[in-house]
């Protein structure tokens, strides 16, 4: 299970920043501990925990018929990601964990009241990141109350799946299993890119080149369950993520100019407000085209503020960049696997660059993706 360099991870970071981060620390180190603790291997859980070996506690109950088929379904999916699709065959998502709450974390995001750059914490191995994650609800939104104060937007964000990058053999949720085929194959495939690659401090390129591996990780997958009804439904689900982050850009957009004019800050804070109130009516514009479709209507019900923004278009900017990389390739996942670590280990400028290149992104729209800027920095996370 490699407790080990979880408590590793935990000195390491004490040593290099101080005491004041020791509750931080420890409730992460507490939290990553207790997801492992409770994670069984499927393969032993399909075999009613007959070969469950002595490092995992409690044993397992009886598990309903339900969820034993849920668990064969992602041994399939599983199975298919390193065979099919070249991820790599560890631990990973073969296990599975009951947390007994419907997310993993939350995540708290901030930036300044006028500007989209979210405040960055930094950590040991993990680098910079653009947020706070916690596995306490009550102690992420404690957090966010300290930052409100002090003036920032503040958003705090659930996370139904995360990476730990290989350190640990990252498990299936029980929550995860109530979700369709699609989004149960396709939250395994993204995470397992992020294993494939990771570039330190991109969160750009990580979670482009991760959907890129989402995407096409799926057009195979059902092109091999001989599905075709199953992806045209995650297609037009698909298409209409696309349209909500296409939306959303275009007020970031607009927001990123507003913060560029010389305004007073009462000025400045009034014309933010007409923007947001103009994203909102556009929005009710697009739940009307799409014949009432509420998939986003969660996410405009909340205080939409730039924290809301901070991360829209990170897991599709450089998508259209890496998915011509892969045509160019001729679809071959191997050769595209090392196309892509050759551009992660160019310079920070030129790999960018050479992405918008390669995607045709446009700087002044904004099409294909966000307005090109240094990246935001995290490790993976997906939201709920």
């Amino acid at each position: 299970m490699r407790f080990d360099r979880l408590v590793l991870l935990l000195v390491a970071g004490l040593s290099a920043s101080g005491c004041t981060t020791l509750g931080y620390y420890g409730q992460a180190a507490g939290g990553g501990y207790a997801i492992l603790a409770r994670s069984q291997p499927i393969a032993a859980l399909l075999d009613d925990g007959a070969n469950i070996g002595p490092d995992f506690h409690p044993p397992p109950a009886e598990l309903p018929p339900e969820v034993k088929a849920r668990l064969a379904r992602v041994e399939a999916i599983r199975d298919f990601a390193s065979r099919d699709l070249g991820l790599p065959d560890n631990d990973s998502y073969r296990m599975y964990a009951d947390l007994g709450r419907p997310v993993v974390a939350w995540n708290v995001v901030a930036t300044p009241e006028f500007s989209l750059t979210p405040k960055e914490w930094c950590f040991p191995v993990a680098g910079c990141v653009s947020y706070r994650g916690y596995f306490s609800q009550a102690r992420a939104q404690r957090f966010a109350a300290t930052l409100q104060r002090d003036g920032l937007d503040v958003r705090v964000t659930a996370v139904s799946a995360y990476s730990t990058l290989g350190w640990f053999p990252d498990p299936v949720l029980k929550s995860q299993l109530q979700r369709s085929d699609a989004e149960l194959a396709g939250v395994i495939f993204h995470e397992l890119g992020h294993q494939q690659l990771y570039v330190p401090g991109d969160t750009a390129f990580n979670e482009s080149f991760a959907t890129t591996i989402e995407l096409e990780g799926l057009r195979r997958w059902f092109a091999r369950q001989q599905n075709p009804a199953a992806l045209q439904t995650y297609l037009r689900e698909k298409s209409r993520q696309e349209e909500f982050v296409q939306l959303a850009l275009r007020y970031r957009v607009r927001l990123e100019a507003l913060y560029a004019e010389p305004l007073s800050p009462p000025d400045m804070r009034a014309a933010k407000a007409g923007v947001f109130a103009d994203l909102r009516h556009a929005y009710a514009e697009q739940r009307q085209r799409w014949g009432g479709y509420s998939g986003y209507d969660a996410w405009f019900a909340q205080d939409l503020n730039n924290a809301c923004l901070a991360s829209i278009g990170l897991y599709h900017q450089y998508v259209p960049a890496f998915a011509e990389l892969l045509k160019r390739e001729h679809g071959e996942l191997p050769a595209f696997y090392q196309a892509a670590r050759r551009l992660s280990r160019l310079p920070a400028s030129e790999r960018r660059q050479r992405l918008v290149e390669l995607g045709n992104v446009s700087v002044a729209s904004g099409k294909s993706g966000q307005k090109e800027r240094p990246p935001e920095r995290a490790r993976p996370y997906r939201e709920e």
